[in-house]
């Protein structure tokens, strides 16, 4: 068995990110996209003395629970990776997974609660981040994803499952609308080329709409008709905000050198639980409304009686966790790296009318460090990389009663949990949350308590 190899691999497990396991040879062979139960073509990629890694090709004998994947797109997007297993089988998965992460780092569970799916399937999205490309290259103008194992190739996936009509009416229209003025995709090699990204966001509550045309500067062409003709769309949500953004990023990521509104205002409104939240373009939000309604539930439950006490909401976004539990607290003091998130935060704070809320700008490493108040409770938040080592540390010598953590990211959430324990914390409980059906993410809500606490830990 050499590098290049095209290997019949039986898959006999899985882990989390959605990788099959399969031994030959003795040896473990891990292909992200393979599911237990199938027989899978895969090139093998790379050969260490433990394990290999090989790229998957194709199913060549379906697992015996699959099922039809609805979606046209399904196997060429590189969106969605397992429409084909039974949600509920999904679930069975992901919760394997994380188990096993959790096991194998010796960290215990606490009171392990199980996996909460989500209610939709299906348009369950409140964003989508389309790429104009091609699939072909010099091929036609494309607008969608990527083709799955490829950095450049774009695929055109105006039938997405994962957004509902209105989605799929507005970047048909798009498409069809830069096809006939025959303007070009950009380049990133080349750095040429004048359309980048399509970006529509669709509050599933408020039913509101923002459509977010990324574009360099290397054309200066005037954008009134394609407004007019979005605003000509029948759509079921109601479009209030038509952006055009001007992007010349050396990179592949929308960043934003100017905004213009070309109709309406530069946001949307969101309602989670009651609350009100003013979503600006690049700002992050939870892609999921009704899953993130259900697992801020769960934090709030997790906080138990949160009444008369400071807490810390560390890497607060636009502040969504840290008003949620205001309500009773004394005082929430939320920290965030991208300034106009936490200036959102604040906004939305008023908004609300919660004067008890205060969201500061900055790294959490950084802030955390001048922070006066003691914590009762810390709420942390981070990315996919964890807390920085740093701010962990910080975490610690504020010697809070409890901390809640909430990762999209079991295999960081472990790391910290075990220094967390190691510095005098316990885990309570924790508890799943499919915030995204048909892919591998899941989200992991933890609550511990410090061991020289007297407060006994609250129940659900």
């Amino acid at each position: 068995m050499k590098k290049g190899d095209i290997l019949e691999l039986n898959i006999e497990d899985t882990r989390f990110g959605g990788e099959g396991i399969a031994t030959l040879e003795d040896m473990k062979i891990y292909v992200k996209g393979a599911f237990p139960g199938e027989k899978v073509s895969a090139r093998l990629t790379k050969k260490r003395k433990t394990h290999g890694e090989a790229k998957f090709i194709e199913i060549t004998e379906k697992a015996e629970y699959e099922i039809d994947a609805p979606c046209p797109h399904f196997g060429t997007c590189g969106g969605c990776q397992s429409q084909h297993v039974p949600y509920e089988k999904q679930l069975e998965f992901k919760m394997q997974s994380v188990k096993k992460l959790f096991n194998n780092d010796e960290v215990p569970m606490g009171e392990f609660q199980g996996i909460v799916g989500t209610d939709n399937q299906y348009e369950y999205r409140n964003k989508m981040e389309f790429s104009f490309g091609d699939f072909e290259k010099g091929g036609e103008l494309c607008l969608g994803m990527h083709v799955k194992g490829s950095s450049f190739k774009i695929v055109t996936t105006d039938s997405c499952m994962l957004v509902d009509e209105d989605y799929r009416k507005i970047m048909k229209m798009v498409l069809e609308y830069f096809r006939e003025k025959g303007f070009p995709h950009y380049k990133v090699m080349s750095r040429e080329g004048y359309l980048r990204n399509l970006i529509i966001r669709k509050a599933y509550n408020t039913q509101e709409i923002m459509v977010n045309l990324v574009a360099t500067s290397q054309i200066d062409f005037d954008l009134e008709e394609l407004k007019s003709k979005l605003l000509e769309l029948e759509l079921k949500g109601k479009l209030v905000s038509i952006l055009h953004t001007v992007n010349d990023s050396l990179s592949d990521a929308v960043i934003a050198d100017k905004v213009n509104i070309l109709h309406g205002k530069d946001y949307i409104t969101e309602e989670i639980l009651g609350l009100k939240f003013k979503i600006s373009p690049l700002a992050f939000f939870q892609t999921n409304s009704k899953g993130t309604e259900k697992l801020y539930s769960i934090v709030r439950e997790f906080l138990g009686d949160e009444e008369n006490k400071t807490i810390f909401d560390l890497y607060c976004g636009t502040g969504t966790i840290g008003q949620i539990t205001a309500a009773k607290a004394k005082k929430v003091i939320g920290v965030e790296i991208i300034e106009e998130a936490a200036n959102a935060a604040n906004e939305n704070a008023k908004l609300n009318g919660l004067s008890n809320c205060n969201f500061i700008a900055g790294d959490v490493t950084k802030v955390i460090q001048d922070l006066k108040e003691s914590p009762d409770i810390i709420i942390l938040d981070p990315p996919r990389t964890g807390v920085h080592p740093k701010a962990l540390q910080y975490v610690v010598d504020f010697k809070a009663k409890e901390i809640i953590y909430v990762s999209c990211n079991p295999k960081t959430l472990v790391q910290d949990l075990k220094f967390l324990e190691e510095k005098g914390y316990k885990i309570e409980k924790s508890l799943l949350v499919d915030m995204f059906p048909n892919t591998p993410h899941v989200e992991t809500c933890v609550l511990l308590s410090h061991k020289n606490s007297q407060a006994s830990s609250p129940s659900l």
